[in-house]
């Protein structure tokens, strides 16, 4: 099998995040070669063929000209796969790339399963296995569920790709910057976040004392979120922040698809749930089976002595 792999570019520089997609070609067991709209010194860390066009003359995003160079690899590499992170970059190019080339999509895949793709459906409260129907498929991987092990290395073979037709009515301007977020989870070393299980809005300032004993920020599920128990600052998933704490503690979490992939590259986890078969515990170093309410007030007492 083969997967051509479509890098993200911004601002000068190559996202970490498009080693997720390496981690992903080589979890499905496929060989892989990769697409970069960049610079050759960004040019990813991966001992493959890296087709390269220049971002001077295509510019970071233009949805017309992006879709020609990843036709012109297809052409050239004749994939199984042509992979995408699910982002905005990958929301608006992969359907693109699909249409023009006859074949199926699968979106914001989370996990593989015996060589199928697992996705969540129903606001990621359940999952399903799908199978490609199409000779060639078009993907995307949703962000962090396929983390790269360690420092990248190694030598890319670059190859170049020069379009004939390089014409478009489309201008990229530049980004607009997301509205500042009252706390910044990601700079956090420490994150005690609260889920559906603590009952109540009340209830979060008992999670919010553990945060603080532990000298960490509050963060919260999704449910929590939309409850209006939290502000959507503190929101960690998917759909809230990515983060990666030294410590991360969820108290009263099942442990959804889109929480996970938010939170899965901490370097510690701790899950506090009733149910020792939540699916948080998958991802825990340590699962604590107990009430919150609980457990978490006599933990805090502890810390606090």
């Amino acid at each position: 099998m083969k997967a051509l792999l479509i890098c993200e570019y911004r601002e000068g520089k190559l996202l970490d995040s498009s080693y997720e997609l390496a981690a992903f070609a080589d979890k499905l067991g496929a060989e892989k070669a990769m697409v970069l709209i960049g610079n050759e010194a960004a040019a990813p860390k991966v001992n493959a063929k890296v087709y390269l066009a220049d971002v001077a003359k295509y510019g970071e995003y233009n949805p017309d000209l992006h879709k020609k160079i990843v036709l012109e690899a297809v052409k050239r590499e004749n994939p199984d796969a042509i992979v995408f992170l699910h982002s905005s970059y990958g929301w608006d190019l992969a359907p693109r790339v699909a249409a023009a080339l006859k074949v199926g999509q699968i979106s914001e895949i989370t996990s593989i399963k015996e060589g199928k793709f697992e996705v969540g459906i129903c606001n990621a409260k359940l999952r399903r296995i799908v199978t490609p129907q199409t000779e060639k498929t078009v993907l995307t991987i949703q962000s962090g569920a396929f983390n790269f092990p360690g420092e990248p290395q190694g030598k890319p073979q670059i190859e170049k790709i020069e379009l004939t037709d390089a014409v478009s009515p489309l201008e990229f301007v530049g980004y607009e910057p997301p509205q500042k977020k009252e706390v910044d989870l990601a700079k956090a070393d420490v994150i005690v976040s609260a889920g559906r299980g603590v009952g109540k809005k009340e209830n979060v300032a008992i999670i919010a004392a553990l945060a603080k004993a532990l000298g960490g920020e509050l963060g919260a599920s999704r449910p929590v979120v939309d409850a209006g128990w939290v502000e959507h600052s503190r929101q960690v998933g998917t759909t809230g922040q990515i983060v990666a704490p030294k410590l991360y503690v969820a108290c009263g979490i099942s442990g959804a698809i889109q929480h996970v992939a938010g939170m899965k590259k901490s370097e510690f986890v701790v899950a506090i749930n009733k149910d020792k078969d939540a699916p948080i515990g998958e991802v825990a170093d340590v699962l604590v089976v107990a009430d919150v309410m609980q457990f978490v007030p006599a933990f805090t007492a502890k810390l606090q002595k």
